[in-house]
């Protein structure tokens, strides 16, 4: 049976993460893979990569695939103390991930935050497109994972 690239995408996630960051949980699904640290359940703040409309990020038809942190709570002044524990660090992180993260509030949802960016329509069918999503993800977590573990 073939895996899916997201399913491919958690495997290398697994195997990528450094165990120093923590006891790293991966989940796929059909439109993506979530990455979260030590606790069984995902947490409000975790690192993704999903497929999402293009509308969200330039407002043209098509599909992008968005790589990042997501602070996810309900209450908008927690995801922003969230994101400014994480830009506390802000440049050194940027020597690690570059100019591409935007610190910016989610796509379609005004309370939620999110440093990440996104790659405009991908070549899902390229052999090395699971390689370089999973690569990417981790260089998030072992970039921004540090600020966010006291």
């Amino acid at each position: 049976m073939e895996l899916s690239v997201f399913d491919e995408v958690a495997e290398l996630v697994r195997a990528m993460t450094p165990e120093s960051i923590g006891k790293v949980h991966v989940r796929a699904h059909r439109r993506g893979v979530k990455v979260w640290f030590d606790t069984d359940m995902a947490g409000k703040e975790h690192y993704e990569a999903q497929m999402l409309s293009r509308r969200y990020v330039d407002s043209t038809d098509g599909m992008a695939i968005e790589i990042g942190f997501h602070s996810e709570h309900k209450e908008t002044p927690k995801n922003i103390a969230v994101i400014n524990t994480i830009t506390a660090t802000e440049k050194t992180w940027r020597k690690e991930l570059g100019s591409e993260p935007e610190v910016e509030v989610f796509f379609g949802a005004d309370n939620w935050r999110r440093v990440s960016e996104a790659w405009i329509e991908p070549d899902l069918d390229d052999p090395e497109i699971a390689f370089e999503i999973a690569s990417r993800l981790v260089d998030y977590v072992t970039a921004i994972q540090p600020a966010l573990t006291p």
